[in-house]
């Protein structure tokens, strides 16, 4: 079964790929995915965090199951909001994000269907946060400098944990 990639393993750096086909592959991994977000009370998972450099998400912000192939996000508006992250493939880090707090994304389902929606609140942060990790960004990169210096133990110590 596959596991939560951690910082700072350099995968989580990469830009993921898009997917051209979605067959038992892509459907597999996205179960493995599903099972590794719920099973470390997660709220979103990118599939770089479990190793595969492929643009596919999975998310529930408490309405259900998701999982978006090729996701694109736009801002429905300009209002953004400041919130405190984590993320499983940083344990025990927290960041302040901001983050459009209304978001349309589209993407492909499971089944090769069009998926278009506008979220809000937590999915709409999840979903931002997982977008980043397929472009290769991470929380940390959102940080303040002040941030960055009281969080600079926690990082040694994860990379030492490598």
């Amino acid at each position: 079964m596959k596991h939560v990639i951690t910082y700072p393993d350099p995968v989580l750096r990469q830009q993921a790929e898009p997917v051209d086909e979605i067959d038992d592959e892509i459907r597999r991994l996205a179960d493995e995915m599903s099972d590794v977000m719920y099973n470390d009370d997660g709220v979103g998972l990118a599939a770089n965090q479990v190793g595969e450099t492929k643009r596919i998400i999975v998310f529930d912000a408490g309405e259900g199951f998701h999982c978006l192939i090729n996701p694109e996000i736009t801002p429905v508006e300009d209002e953004t909001e400041v919130r405190e992250e984590g993320c499983l493939s940083l344990p025990g880090v927290q960041v302040n994000v901001e983050r459009y707090k209304r978001i349309k994304v589209e993407a492909l389902d499971l089944a090769g269907a069009p998926f278009s929606d506008t979220l809000e609140g937590l999915a709409a942060r999840a979903v931002q946060h997982e977008v980043d990790h397929l472009n290769g960004i991470m929380i940390i990169d959102h940080a303040s400098s002040l941030q960055r210096r009281m969080m600079r133990s926690k990082l040694r110590k994860l990379e030492k944990e490598a």
